[in-house]
């Protein structure tokens, strides 16, 4: 069994007068997120022997967020091609992740995570995959199982296992919150 973690960046900040979106930061509500998923993970006993991240400043600081909270840094590959990235082409990055990993964490942008969950996952009434379809939040981790290799991932061939929002663990990290 094999096992896809989605992570989506945190909340970013629009305040900040940045040249390009690439360069855009967390703000602090973003960086708290980050790290309560972070020991959220870590309580829930979720590992992985392989990471790859969109390496745009959001993402970058969400894994430091995250891995604070995880206590335990891992390295991530970062792939300039998961920056922005439909589901389509995410699937392509996850078709050649290394066949000796396991369980795989993918740090990225919606819609194209959001899109990638809901394509991974046969539409059969699951609440848990509705939540996904309703909405994945910044800040959101879902856990995809599967018994394919990397390079045999597609479309409905896994099964949603979690879906956390940073709101269901910390209401003040909801919507309107600051």
């Amino acid at each position: 069994m094999r096992t896809l973690t989605l992570l989506r960046h945190a909340k970013s900040g629009w305040e900040d007068s940045v040249q390009r979106d690439f360069d855009r930061p967390l703000n602090a509500k973003g960086k708290r997120a980050a790290r309560t998923m972070g020991e959220h993970c870590r309580r829930e006993g979720l590992a992985w022997d392989h990471v790859i991240s969109s390496p745009a400043v959001r993402c970058i600081e969400t894994l430091d967020a995250f891995w604070e909270g995880y206590g335990r840094t891992l390295k991530p590959v970062w792939d300039r091609r998961v920056y922005l990235a439909s589901c389509v082409h995410l699937l392509d990055v996850l078709n050649e992740a290394p066949a000796e990993a396991q369980n795989l964490l993918l740090c990225g942008h919606n819609p194209g995570m959001e899109d990638l969950a809901l394509m991974l996952t046969p539409d059969d009434g699951d609440a848990i995959r509705d939540s996904v379809e309703d909405k994945f939040p910044t800040g959101s981790v879902a856990v995809l199982a599967f018994e394919v290799e990397w390079e045999e991932l597609a479309a409905r061939s896994a099964r949603l296992e979690k879906f956390v929002r940073p709101r269901d663990l910390d209401p003040a990290l909801g919507p309107g919150q600051t």
